[in-house]
């Protein structure tokens, strides 16, 4: 496996992990698709989520089934606190974790790694709403539905993270040990996953790091892993920014007498920058395989995984039914 790193010019900020993995073709933690808009997330031999998308692309309702476990082994606060004391700054604290994450990735049997490329970038995607943070614990149930483009829909269903498990109370004991290390300043960063069927971030690992940070009224530190876009979709809107720069820089050069044209150079120049950023960092289209037994198989993991979800939805959510 390659890794290089991400970095946000001019000012340098460290942004991410570009990861070139070369194996496993199937991964142990994967999405699987079949006809009528259906797909599961399979963990090993368990389905720890099914989903099924609205028709023009409106939402997807979704079930939790309980049986996911996060791959990756449990973090000490003793190894936190070392990564903390080591680290020159943040920006290095945030590295040591991508890495950390990274190889334990690559080892595990249950993650979504596999082969080809990917992201492990710092910090939500500029697409994500803060103030969707503080009502995760409470919009998040085992059975819900996730809005893509809101039409009426309740403002509750507009979620960019989804846990795939249930979260745990603030006053347990997990998530009270992971406060104090919030107060000390060394909580790590939870992983998320995008998974682009869902049009969502997954929790990966850190359910209770994010109740610990939530319930001491803090924004959750984060790692979002996801495929890199596609290089000739990069490239496209690559050419569109540098167009649209070399056109700005054209406009300002004949007002270069201005008192104020190199403070409007350099702030066009800023933000050409923070593009082709946020284009390196892009979420792109996550992989499916095959559903095994297609629609009927699918229908099937419903009935026993989650039974009577189907028959609360409303009646044109599946109207294909199984086949």
């Amino acid at each position: 496996m390659r890794r290089s790193g991400l970095s946000s010019e001019p000012v340098g900020r460290w942004d991410g992990l570009t990861v070139k993995a070369d194996r496993p073709e199937r991964p142990g933690l994967r999405v699987e698709v079949t006809a009528g808009r259906r797909l599961s997330i399979r963990q090993a031999d368990r389905v720890v989520l099914l989903g099924l998308q609205r028709s023009r692309a409106l939402g997807v309702f979704y079930a939790r089934t309980g049986r996911y476990r996060s791959p990756l082994p449990p973090l000490r606060a003793a190894h936190a606190r070392r990564i903390r004391e080591t680290s020159a700054d943040d920006d290095a604290w945030a590295a040591r974790w991508a890495h950390t994450f990274t190889e334990q990735l690559q080892s595990a049997g249950e993650g979504p790694l596999h082969s080809g490329s990917w992201v492990l970038a710092r910090g939500m995607p500029s697409w994500c709403v803060a103030g969707h943070w503080q009502r995760l614990a409470a919009v998040a149930p085992d059975r819900g539905h996730i809005t893509w483009f809101g039409y009426g829909d309740p403002d509750e269903d507009q979620r960019d993270v989804l846990p795939l498990r249930r979260l745990s109370p603030a006053g347990v004991g997990r998530v009270r040990s992971y406060r104090r290390q919030f107060q000390e300043g060394i909580l790590p960063p939870a992983l998320l996953w995008w998974v682009s069927g869902l049009n969502t971030l997954l929790v990966l690992d850190g359910h209770d790091r994010i109740t610990a940070a939530l319930a001491e009224q803090a924004v959750p530190e984060v790692l979002v892993l996801a495929p890199a876009v596609d290089p000739h979709v990069a490239s496209v809107w690559q050419r569109h920014s540098i167009r649209e720069y070399q056109g700005r820089i054209e406009h300002l050069d004949t007002a270069r007498d201005s008192p104020f044209a190199s403070t409007h150079v350099a702030s066009a120049s800023r933000r050409f920058a923070t593009t082709l950023g946020g284009i390196a960092r892009s979420e792109g289209r996550t992989r499916a395989w095959p559903l095994r037994g297609g629609p009927a198989a699918w229908h099937r993991e419903a009935a026993k995984l989650a039974p009577g979800w189907l028959g609360d939805l409303p009646p044109t959510a599946d109207a294909e039914g199984p086949s």
